[in-house]
């Protein structure tokens, strides 16, 4: 029988309880939140438990061998004199070892940076430049570019070498040597974690981009991912295991990815993830193979997954998929349904900046209009609406404006850059989520369009700012502005809307050929080109992206 779903405390009750054995043990009340402890100690209920699966080798590994592994990895930490406030990088697949220097960074206080394993060396030297990491995680095929990149930051950072498939760079060590060479008598049992506070000690730095295009790091305490952790799964009743096999299609730099390093531990189900490249074949490989119950995935990869795959690959085996990031059009949670008539498909809504999922999806989906439903407040954050002309309060439903949030899953702001923190953060605390948003009288919250700097085509995440620099070195352009064309298998179609210099006759062919010579092939305007004598503007004289945006859709476009 398929039950009907309704939001329950369980989650939120399981890991209170694993908090209290945590404080029970240490006798440090703060403790309920700090991550590592909360880990070694669900690693310890059950060695047997297949954590993690790799789905590219067909290797496994059990919450045993992940434990040893990850207090060895530690231990090499404090050798080498890494404590809190140290950085560690990773840059590398989603092998079996990835997760071990996560674990081992929240048993002592280091935080891990997971990056995009091809960052351009302009990228890579600005990051390693700004986080001093102590250590680099990368493959063998990465180390010389990490190499001199660290070497033109003047920084003596030890390579830690995944595989072992290239030629080995000098002043490198492979990760197995890794964990052996710093060896000492500490053993698993008798291991304990350090003591820290865990509302401000920094687990992970997970990248976004900024408006400049350079990367920027949400800087997001053990305290943020513990109270985020059970508004992961509110509509599920059994804990542990709200599920058995959670499929991993995201890079570790994205937080869906490094979330579910976390909560598979936590909540003691398997996490199945791949060293290979996750295309839609692989994908459906991993599906067919070892029949996960649930994913979290965007609209644009489930459409093209369900593209490639309707005919080649059995669905069946879901019980619960998320999906996020970007509008989710009702034909495409219907073509899920068609596929995997057992499974809950949720329209969720979550940032990096706010550590997971801003509300809980309706047990029973609302019948839907223009707008999707997200879903109601989550009781861990506050919730405002703002008019993004006045900022001033909305207090009547079915009235759009931006939606603020506030919380203590709410991330601590961008690592070392206090200019973007101070323009996503109020002063008394409020994330200003950039994304526009209504409420109805019964308090169901609709996602209406984003306003945000980000744009996303297919799997790459880009600033228009990016787009929007190559197209104003025309001569003939006084300003443009980039923005997004809702496509469901690609995400965002890119679109530039113009305006011409005074007496200028540029062309939207001579634009989108300046960008073809000077951009890669994710920032082409495939949305076209459309000119207008002067852009909209709010009160407070800035750009209304959204309004731009609307008209850019309506518009011909060239």
């Amino acid at each position: 029988m398929h039950h009907l779903k309704r939001e329950t405390e369980a989650g939120h009750w399981y890991i209170n309880e694993l908090g209290a054995r945590v404080v029970a043990e240490s006798g440090r009340p703060e403790d309920r939140f700090h991550l590592g402890k909360l880990l070694l100690t669900s690693l310890r209920d059950d060695p047997d438990l297949i954590s993690q699966i790799d789905g590219g080798t067909g290797e496994s590994e059990t919450c045993g061998s992940v434990l040893e592994r990850s207090v060895r990895c530690a231990n090499a930490f404090r050798k080498l004199g890494l404590g809190c406030g140290d950085v560690i990088v990773l840059m590398a697949p989603n092998y079996l070892d990835i997760a071990i220097p996560c674990y081992a960074g929240l048993y002592t206080g280091v935080a891990a940076a997971p990056i995009d394993k091809f960052m351009e060396m302009k990228d890579l030297k600005h990051m390693l430049d700004k986080d001093k990491p102590k250590i680099v995680f990368c493959q063998s095929k990465r180390a010389k570019d990490v190499r001199e990149a660290l070497d033109s930051c003047n920084l003596a950072s030890s390579i830690v070498i995944f595989d072992e498939d290239g030629d080995k760079v000098n002043n490198t060590i492979y990760f197995k040597d890794f964990l052996t060479k710093y060896n000492d008598e500490t053993t698993v049992e008798n291991f304990k974690a350090t003591d820290f506070n865990p509302e401000d000690a920094t687990a992970v730095l997970i990248s976004t981009s900024g408006s400049t295009g350079l990367p920027k790091q949400n800087i997001i305490t053990h305290k943020n991912v513990v109270i985020s952790a059970s508004s992961w799964w509110p509509l599920e009743n059994k804990f542990p295991a709200p599920t058995r096999i959670h499929l991993v299609v995201s890079p570790l730099q994205w937080l869906t990815a490094m979330i579910q390093c976390h909560l598979s531990v936590l909540f003691k189900y398997t996490r199945l993830q791949s060293s290979h490249d996750m295309d839609y074949a692989h994908v459906c490989h991993l599906i067919n193979t070892y029949r996960p119950t649930s994913t979290i995935n965007s609209p644009v990869f489930l459409a093209n997954l369900l593209r490639y795959g309707a005919q080649k690959c059995d669905f069946t085996s879901f019980q619960t998929v998320y999906v996020g990031g970007s509008a989710v059009s009702p034909d495409l949670i219907d073509e899920f349904k068609s596929l995997a008539p057992k499974a809950n498909i949720w329209d969720i809504y979550g940032t990096t900046e706010i550590s997971g999922l801003g509300f809980v999806p309706n047990a029973t989906p609302l019948a839907r209009g223009p707008n999707a439903c997200q879903g109601k407040q989550a009781r861990h954050l506050e919730y405002r609406l703002i008019d993004i002309d006045n900022n001033e309060d909305i207090v009547e439903p079915n009235v759009r404006g931006e939606l603020l949030l506030k919380g203590p899953s709410v991330f601590k702001g961008y690592y070392k850059n206090e200019e973007e923190t101070k323009l996503m953060m109020t002063e008394d605390g409020w994330y200003k989520t950039g994304d526009i948003f209504y409420r109805d009288e019964h308090w169901n919250f609709y996602f209406v369009a984003r306003i945000k700097f980000l744009l996303k085509y297919k799997t790459y995440r880009m600033s228009p700012v990016e787009i929007e620099n190559v197209i104003n070195q025309h001569p003939g352009v006084q300003y443009v502005v980039v923005t997004g064309i809702p496509d469901t298998y690609c995400g965002d179609l890119l679109a530039a809307c113009v305006v011409r210099r005074p007496g200028s006759t540029v062309t939207a062919q001579e634009i989108k050929d300046l960008v073809i010579n000077k951009l890669p092939d994710s920032r082409q305007l495939r949305g076209g080109v459309v000119f207008v004598d002067k852009m909209p503007l709010t009160a407070t004289t800035k750009v209304n992206l959204m309004k731009v945006k609307e008209l850019v859709i309506n518009a011909e476009r060239e």
